[in-house]
């Protein structure tokens, strides 16, 4: 057993120091924004708390609520980012997300840009989950463009920062500045162009979220709780002049820098799970993108 936790212990150090430098960092030119300037309670106010200094925002589910927040602006591009603090443990069928949406704007034909943390069972690893959603695809008709990984760290041990970048070409995926997935604008009908508001939340995903449902939120070890700080918002807003420029994605200004593309090609070669257009039960006539 001792050497078993050696051998596991050495991976992942050497995982780690394998970890290469994206070179660059698109949130960095933001300045951390206070909760209240740049969001507000959508739901579950009883389940929510923030710090004096308006820097931390906690959420929490039980079971008697969730609880959720959203942007006071909506934007139409920009980088939304926030380092989150997930719980450890039993966490089975509990959804931490950090989203971009729509969908009160067009209830039933929304779009959506999605990082969710699926919860588990104690000692396996999260899930991180990319997803983007386009004209109404997750409503009536659910078209999802799922990723997942298995993340390099514990996100249950410290902060970490989780950031969308999204301009009229792109979204970029990123965690800890290092991006993990880049979702092209390659036709009109797939990718989102209308303006959106940022949301996080806490809730019950019991019937999907942790292997396809086996595993659901047990309320024994309630509550669920989740942190957030750092909270990054920039970009153009919905009401922005049209000269109005998007938060740039590489020193370039677009697209992703060769050694951005080596960062994120090193997460995707060790610690993606899941990738929607490499699923053969999947039909690609709707992804067109794939």
């Amino acid at each position: 057993m001792a050497s078993l936790v050696a051998f596991l212990l050495l991976l992942i150090l050497r995982t780690a120091i394998s970890q290469p430098s994206p070179g660059f960092h698109p949130g960095s030119s933001l300045s951390p924004v206070r909760f209240y300037q740049g969001y507000g309670n959508l739901w579950g106010p009883q389940h929510q708390s923030v710090s004096q200094d308006q820097y931390t925002a906690t959420i929490w589910l039980d079971s008697s609520s969730g609880s959720g927040f959203k942007s006071n602006t909506a934007y139409r591009n920009g980088y939304f980012g926030a380092s989150i603090k997930l719980q450890s443990g039993y966490t089975a069928g509990v959804n931490t997300a950090f989203y971009l949406s729509n969908n009160q704007a067009y209830p039933g034909f929304h779009d959506e840009v999605d990082i969710e943390f699926l919860g588990n069972i104690a000692g396996r690893p999260y899930t991180l989950q990319t997803n983007v959603y386009v004209r109404g695809s997750g409503d009536g008709r659910i078209i999802g463009r799922e990723m997942r990984f298995h993340l390099w760290f514990d996100p249950t041990a410290d902060f970490h920062h989780y950031g969308i970048l999204w301009n009229p070409d792109e979204i970029i995926f990123f965690v800890d500045d290092v991006p993990v997935r880049r979702y092209a604008r390659k036709t009109e009908a797939t990718f989102p162009d209308r303006p959106m508001w940022m949301y996080g939340s806490i809730w019950d995903a019991s019937s999907w979220a942790t292997d396809n449902g086996r595993y659901r939120a047990d309320y024994r070890y309630q509550p669920f709780v989740a942190e957030f700080t750092g909270f990054k918002l920039g970009g153009c807003t919905a009401s922005a002049p049209p000269s109005c420029r998007p938060v740039p994605s590489s020193p370039s200004g677009g697209g992703l820098s060769p050694e951005q593309y080596a960062a994120m090609q090193w997460v995707q070669s060790n610690h993606m799970v899941y990738d929607y257009c490499q699923d053969s039960t999947r039909d690609h006539s709707l992804t067109p993108e794939c």
